[in-house]
């Protein structure tokens, strides 16, 4: 039980890596608050853990003040906070072929990116620890992935927000750690969600083919990177972005 007694609330936690954290923080003792946009499934999760689910869109700075103070009331504290919500919009800078560009990326894609796994990082976080600070500690973890790290053909938005997640627990970090709060992220490399296996068998046989242990990673992997770097076990460790990715390196 490496979180009894603690309260958690997970962003993104309908489906997918968030919701396999919801459920492993449950099963490892914790309370469990998660918000999605995706209310059916969300109050599936929710029921089945016996936790809470509300209807929250992160990128929306007062929405997330609003739910965080509403959570410190009801509950009395927030010891973890992981801000996984995310979403895709991937296409090239500028698509050139046969001496003419033949598309961009779009100032909507790119910014609908960056509100929700940038800005909502920023948004739950910023929330969240003035009660950290008072209550005299807390977990705060965050996404990332590998292609933040190696970059990606194709993702020029999502690396972008994935990049700005490590250099913001490195700045988090710095400036909490005097209140007894830790920072760190995680970041997958190829994990077979339902948003992967949708892709092409050509496109899921190269992930694996990159991949020197030869497979996929399970969104169970990153839930129980999460829990670690969540309990006490990891109570020296700050600033850390934690590579979960069966020893991938992202070409192009």
């Amino acid at each position: 039980m490496l979180l009894e007694g603690k309260i958690a609330i997970i962003t993104g936690g309908a489906a997918g890596i968030g919701k396999a954290t919801a459920e492993k923080f449950a099963a490892e003792g914790a309370t469990v608050i998660i918000c999605d946009m995706a209310e059916d499934s969300g109050k599936q999760v929710a029921g089945s853990i016996g936790g809470r689910f509300d209807r929250i869109d992160v990128s929306d700075y007062a929405a997330m003040k609003a739910w965080v103070d509403g959570i410190v009331q009801e509950y009395e504290r927030v010891d973890i906070l992981v801000n996984n919500a995310g979403i895709l919009r991937d296409g090239q800078l500028v698509k050139y072929k046969d001496g003419e560009v033949i598309g961009m990326m779009s100032e909507a894609d790119f910014d609908a990116v960056i509100n929700v796994n940038l800005k909502g990082v920023f948004n739950g976080t910023q929330a969240v620890v003035p009660y950290m600070i008072a209550q005299g500690g807390g977990v705060i973890l965050s996404a990332s992935s590998v292609v933040g790290l190696d970059g990606n053909f194709g993702q020029t938005n999502y690396v972008a927000t994935k990049a700005g997640v490590v250099g913001m627990t490195k700045v988090w970090a710095r400036e909490l750690g005097r209140y007894g709060i830790r920072v760190n992220a995680v970041a997958p490399g190829f994990i077979e969600t339902a948003m992967v296996a949708g892709m092409p068998e050509r496109i899921l046989e190269g992930m694996v083919n990159k991949t020197p242990l030869r497979r996929m990673g399970k969104p169970e992997d990153i839930a129980n990177a999460y829990a670690w770097l969540a309990s006490d076990q990891a109570s020296f460790i700050t600033g850390h972005t934690l590579r979960v990715d069966g020893g991938v390196v992202v070409g192009t």
